[in-house]
């Protein structure tokens, strides 16, 4: 069975609110959503979310790399699932010069390779979440349920109180809290969400790059009496090397995000000490497959694990393949994702994908991706086409 059709789009979702951290504040989002039509007439469907400050990425670069990349060639005749998981994990876009990193294409990859895997295991009857059972038998757990955790993005003062509460109320197990914003007291911050949610729920902080080198040490332990477990990304990817001598001076575990965009970061940051957990987020580490290659490096490297993150204005398509990656991944310290009601106004999904109390969401069992996408939402959203193959 081969592709017969290959082709991206642009699609805008609007947001429901603006969403701000350090690094960046927006009110829609512009993804690439790529749809594959196998010779039977099955469809499959894939996603990326092009960020410029994450993997060097915008939506004309990504459709521009999609049109430049020789697909057409790669896409060999599948005779069953697991030769078809090998062609996606083959899967090669054009190389952009000076990317050192190779994470400047990632998200359009993404797309590609999730538009592949939905088809084939829709024609095949697997799930995606099969591709780990495939590639990484010893991280494969499947489990019926996923358990996200909630985040308080720029609340403040009242609205700060008042998105602990929510947190708690709705039962939610973990939390994380953006800091670093300009004007922000983050300890005072957390010291009102810490009062709210209790000692129980297990709180983290995300600093989206804004702390200098010099303060880093400084701004962590301020946090540190408030129970953090863990702090991602608090400086700069251009400064991320100094990270090796912060953790030895602080207690809290360090994650990398915007520093961990595939195999290269990946390496560097075991050979020079960087940090104790990957965020992985499919769109920016390349796909569900170099997501899990990625899950296999940081156990093998004994580092103290990974998160499933996501990335803003995700729609039902990255929010189904990230279900299907907590649901079968084992030992993910923290699940983001499914925010799909709360978050975006064109989830483009017939099915509301969204956690429910406590943060629980139920596998998705297949075939493909397990979805179907609403031909009128997909429409409304969509900016422009272009033909890859066929």
């Amino acid at each position: 069975m081969k592709v017969k059709e290959l082709t991206a789009s642009h699609v805008r979702i609007p947001l429901r609110k603006p969403v701000k951290h350090a690094s960046h504040s927006r009110t829609e989002t512009d993804n690439v959503l790529v749809r594959c039509v196998l010779d039977d007439g099955t469809e499959g469907f894939g996603e990326g979310v092009p960020r410029e400050y994450v993997t060097g990425e915008s939506i004309d670069s990504a459709l521009a790399l999609l049109e430049r990349s020789s697909l057409a060639e790669q896409l060999d005749d599948c005779l069953d699932f697991e030769r078809a998981v090998g062609l996606a994990e083959r899967l090669r876009l054009a190389p952009v010069p000076g990317d050192d990193r190779n994470c400047q294409g990632n998200a359009a990859r993404c797309a590609v390779e999730l538009a592949l895997l939905d088809a084939y295991g829709r024609h095949f009857g697997e799930p995606v979440s099969s591709v780990t059972r495939l590639l990484a038998p010893e991280l494969y757990a499947p489990s019926a349920w996923v358990r996200y955790s909630g985040a308080i993005l720029s609340a403040r003062g009242f609205k700060a109180r008042l998105a602990a509460w929510v947190m708690r109320l709705y039962r939610f197990r973990q939390v994380k809290v953006k800091v670093g914003m300009a004007g922000y007291d983050d300890p005072a911050r957390l010291r009102v969400i810490r009062g709210r949610v209790g000692r129980r729920i297990d709180l983290r902080v995300d600093a989206n790059e804004a702390w200098a080198p010099d303060e880093v040490v400084a701004r962590i332990r301020a946090l540190e009496p408030f129970g953090i477990s863990s702090v991602e990304q608090p400086v700069r990817h251009e400064d991320v090397d100094v990270l090796a001598a912060v953790r030895k001076e602080v207690r809290v575990p360090l994650m990398l995000d915007e520093s961990l965009c595939g195999p290269v970061d990946a390496e560097r940051a075991a050979q020079r000490g960087t940090c104790d957990l990957f965020n992985l987020r499919l769109s920016k580490c390349g796909g569900f497959i170099p997501s899990l290659r990625l899950a296999q490096f940081a156990r093998a490297r004994g580092l103290l694990g990974a998160q499933l993150g996501c990335q803003v204005g995700e729609t039902a398509v990255l929010s189904a393949a990230g279900r299907h990656f907590a649901a079968s991944v084992a030992d993910l310290r923290y699940v983001e994702g499914s925010y799909d009601r709360h978050l975006v106004r064109e989830a483009l999904g017939t099915k509301d994908l969204t956690f429910r109390w406590g943060g629980w969401a139920r596998a998705l069992p297949g075939p493909g991706l397990g979805i179907q996408l609403d031909e009128r939402a997909l429409e409304r959203v969509t900016v422009r086409k272009v033909v890859l193959v066929g």
